[in-house]
C-alpha cells in the first residue's frame, strides 16, 4: 500500500523498517530510488546496521560490476538498491 511521511527520516526509518523484515525472511529485496544521492543515503544507512547490500546507481566506479549485481539480485538474503538509470544495457 501506498504511505506518505511528514519527514524524509520518517519515511527511511518506515523503508528499513519493512527490509528489515523481509531480510530476515530470505527475501530478496530490490530498493528503487530516483537519484543516486538517495542510493548513496539508504546504503549510508544499511551499513551503519552492517547490512550486507549492494548499490546499483550508474557510478562510474561500479559500472563494470553491473551485470554480476543484477545477476545475483534474486538469491535468497541478496538486498540490491538501485536508481532508475542503472543497468540499462545489462542483459538479464
Amino acid at each position: 500500500p501506498d504511505a506518505v511521511f511528514r519527514t524524509q527520516n520518517g519515511k527511511w526509518k518506515a523503508v528499513m523498517g519493512d527490509i528489515a523484515r523481509r531480510h530476515t525472511k530470505g527475501q530478496p529485496i530490490m530498493v528503487g530510488t530516483t537519484s543516486i544521492q538517495n542510493s548513496q543515503q539508504l546504503s549510508k544507512l544499511l551499513e551503519e546496521l552492517k547490512v550486507p547490500h549492494e548499490v546499483l546507481n550508474a557510478e562510474a566506479e561500479r559500472a563494470g560490476r553491473e551485470s554480476e549485481i543484477v545477476a545475483q539480485a534474486g538469491r535468497a538474503f541478496a538486498i540490491t538498491i538501485a536508481t532508475n538509470m542503472a543497468g540499462r544495457g545489462t542483459d538479464i
